[in-house]
């Protein structure tokens, strides 16, 4: 699986805010962080560089004087420049330090980062040398109103915690929780889809002095990444801020007064000449339009959630957005694939557990709910504080939730409780996994084996050594019990000093499955056929063909004894002696040309017959020369001559197994002689697919305990090829 395309502080470089007056004209209102330097100027974080194109070497050839200095007022050089001081020029100009962005006047950038009202709620992107512009432009409606009075739509339950208007995460009752990393987020209400010229809409209020604002992403991406980071900020990010903006500027004007509160400040500051981090410590705690920019860069930048608190007229309006990242990898990233942008899935937890199952396996809620778990990511007290404080009327059924959760139980166990219900564990489950409170994982059992994950964050272990002893006092040291798991995997059991511990152990386990310091290794499996089951099912397939072919060349010699009876028949009948007089009186040549006809295709029809036969009594003789088919106990060790030139054959996915295949399966499942695991054997062969893990058979079947199933496996265990892996 591709390591997902992140932001970070090498490619995400800031955000800034661009409004539109309708006398002024655009305006660079205010950019996060202060100090944005140019493009030549910016050292990525460590990583693979980017590969340089042919293009890109020879422009590197050319001499360039001027890279890497930014162009400023003549008898300035701006190299030597900080960012944070005001400059005057030989003509006595002053060059203001908020005024120059990534290497370009904000005076050039106000112009081009106003696009036309074509762009309004649509991706607007441009580059500039190599930096990109990525934003989502919001224009006031074409009367110039922002603030609209809508009729008072029927009331309907509210569900605040689970999803919006928009309906990216809101819930219904059948839906199953989603383990990918593409669950959608959850979307305030936006209060301004209808359409502008809606008979139900009153404007109300003055003109606002804004016609148009643009929350603006400013990147640096390689080249081969441009295009997933766009569209990754643009969907989760870009899009979901500028509506927060545009629903807080339609209830109280506040973009457009926080703007101008920013400006204000920015204008005494000119004055003043203040510096560049005063002004903008001052602007951050006056504004909280400016300290939710910085909220945004801050946590996106660092892949965070970004919690926005917008302090509007009619109250604060919380929001918070975030890019949806997988909490798993199915396998290690390649050689080509390790960059900074895979740096962060260093230490998560690497299973194939969710990235095996069928899509139609994830379309089925039972499947989810048999097979995952919840694991927090929290302390369970911290989060119940969480809801706690800020309660509605899930906050009760929510916290249930929480106390019941653990790990080594499974969403179908909790729904079947009689606590919650199974839709409601599913909605709650998707919730907390979502925001990062939680991942899925299958259920933690101590007869499983675990091992050392390939993918743990081995330069953490010092910090992680201390929180384990921490946690866990009389536990072994960490990097012992790691060794331990790893030296010669076993079930887990096996580490707890006696019954009465496994409770803690499986608390030390989800500690480390928790900080991705552990992997289950699991047990997959295939069909193999031996070639005495081949043998068996071709020599029965050669005999039933054998079989069939008799009985069609007997039917054939009866059905032609018929037709030459019923020809001598009915020449001999009057009617054909009439019928054939008139024939001789009419046309002697021709009767004479079709009894010439009949006797050849008689003749050629005899010779068709006798070559038939005699393939059949060959394929007869050659089949009676044949070993007949001996059922030995064991299989796979039979050595016969007859089955030196057949190899052993793998069937891939016995549940999709046709023709041949199929015979292969009936006939194995003919072999076992205990009637348990016979019976059994159909309904086990669809996890023989290399891609469902052994141990979670017991959790798909009803009423099967582990025990059990591992026995009919050991029963099955002669005709299946088995791997093992995370």
């Amino acid at each position: 699986m591709a390591v997902p395309i992140l932001p970070n502080p090498s490619n995400f470089l800031g955000v800034a805010l661009v409004i539109n007056r309708s006398r002024d004209g655009p305006r660079f209102v205010f950019h996060y962080p202060p100090k944005i330097p140019p493009i030549s100027k910016h050292i990525p974080n460590k990583g693979t560089p980017d590969k340089l194109d042919d293009d890109d070497v020879l422009l590197d050839c050319i001499p360039e004087p001027n890279r890497g200095i930014t162009t400023g007022p003549k008898g300035v050089d701006l190299t030597q420049w900080d960012h944070d001081e005001h400059l005057e020029t030989d003509s006595g100009s002053q060059v203001v330090p908020w005024e120059h962005v990534g290497g370009f006047p904000t005076k050039d950038l106000e112009s081009l980062l106003t696009p036309a009202r074509a762009f309004h709620k649509k991706l607007f992107q441009i580059s500039l040398d190599q930096l990109y512009a990525v934003s989502y432009p919001i224009y006031a409606p074409e009367s110039g109103l922002w603030k609209k009075k809508k009729k008072q739509a029927k009331s309907r339950p509210s569900n605040s915690k689970f999803g919006g208007e928009d309906g990216d995460a809101s819930i219904k009752p059948d839906e199953s929780v989603t383990l990918a990393e593409d669950v959608p987020p959850i979307e305030i209400k936006d209060m301004a889809t209808e359409t502008e010229g809606a008979d139900e809409a009153v404007t109300e209020g003055k003109k606002s002095g804004m016609t148009m604002f643009n929350l603006v992403f400013i990147l640096n991406p390689k080249k081969h990444e441009a295009k997933q980071l766009v569209d990754t900020l643009y969907f989760h990010i870009i899009r979901k801020i500028n509506k927060a903006y545009k629903y807080s500027q339609q209830r109280s004007d506040f973009v457009w007064k926080e703007s101008k509160r920013i400006l204000l400040l920015k204008d005494k500051g000119r004055e003043d000449k203040t510096r560049m981090t005063a002004l903008w410590r001052e602007i951050l705690e006056t504004s909280s339009l400016a300290s939710s920019m910085q909220d945004i860069y801050e946590a996106v930048s660092q892949n965070k959630i970004a919690a926005l608190q917008l302090g509007t007229a009619e109250g604060t309006l919380t929001h918070s957005v975030q890019i949806p990242v997988p909490f798993y990898l199915p396998d290690l990233p390649s050689d080509n694939e390790i960059s900074a942008a895979s740096a962060g899935s260093k230490g998560l937890w690497i299973t194939t557990a969710n990235s095996f199952a069928d899509a139609d396996a994830l379309d089925d809620p039972s499947f989810l709910d048999r097979n995952f778990a919840l694991l927090l990511l929290n302390d369970e007290k911290k989060i119940i504080a969480e809801l706690q404080a800020d309660p509605d009327e899930t906050t009760n059924a929510m916290v249930e939730f929480v106390r019941l959760s653990k790990p080594t139980m499974s969403f179908h166990q909790i729904g079947h409780a009689g606590i919650l219900s199974p839709a409601q564990v599913r909605k709650y489950a998707q919730h907390f996994i979502f925001w990062r409170r939680a991942i899925a994982v299958p259920p933690l059992h101590a007869r499983d084996v675990y091992i050392i994950s390939p993918n743990s964050s081995t330069d953490s272990l010092p910090t992680a050594s201390q929180a384990w002893a921490k946690a866990f006092p009389l536990a072994p040291p960490l990097p012992n019990f790691l060794a331990d798991l790893s030296n010669a995997p076993r079930p887990y059991k096996w580490f707890s000093p006696s019954k009465a511990h496994r409770p803690t152990y499986l608390q030390m386990l989800a500690w480390l499955m928790r900080g991705g310091w552990v992997t289950q290794l699991c047990t997959f499996a295939y069909v193999v056929v031996w070639p005495e089951i081949q043998y068996e099912v071709e020599y029965q397939l050669e005999a039933d063909e054998l079989r069939r072919s008799s009985s069609a060349s007997d039917d054939g010699a009866s059905a032609a004894d018929d037709t030459a009876h019923e020809v001598e028949s009915r020449e001999a009948s009057p009617g054909s002696t009439i019928f054939s007089d008139q024939r001789t009186s009419s046309s002697p040549e021709a009767i004479q040309r079709t009894a010439n006809e009949q006797v050849a295709e008689k003749a050629r029809l005899d010779r068709l017959a006798d070559r038939a036969s005699r393939l059949q009594a060959e394929k007869a003789a050659q089949h009676a020369r044949k070993q007949v088919p001996i059922n030995t106990d064991h299989p796979s060790i039979n050595t016969a001559a007859h089955l030196a030139k057949l190899e052993p054959y793998i069937i891939v996915d016995a549940k999709k197994a046709t023709g041949k295949d199929s015979l292969y399966l009936s006939a194995i499942g003919r072999r076992f002689r205990d009637p348990k695991v016979r019976a059994s054997w159909p309904v086990f062969w669809k996890y023989f697919n290399g891609r469902s893990a052994l141990e979670r058979i017991a959790l798909q079947e009803d009423s099967m305990k582990r025990k059990e199933a591992w026995g009919l496996l050991t029963g099955m265990s002669e005709f299946l090829l088995t791997v093992r892996h995370w």
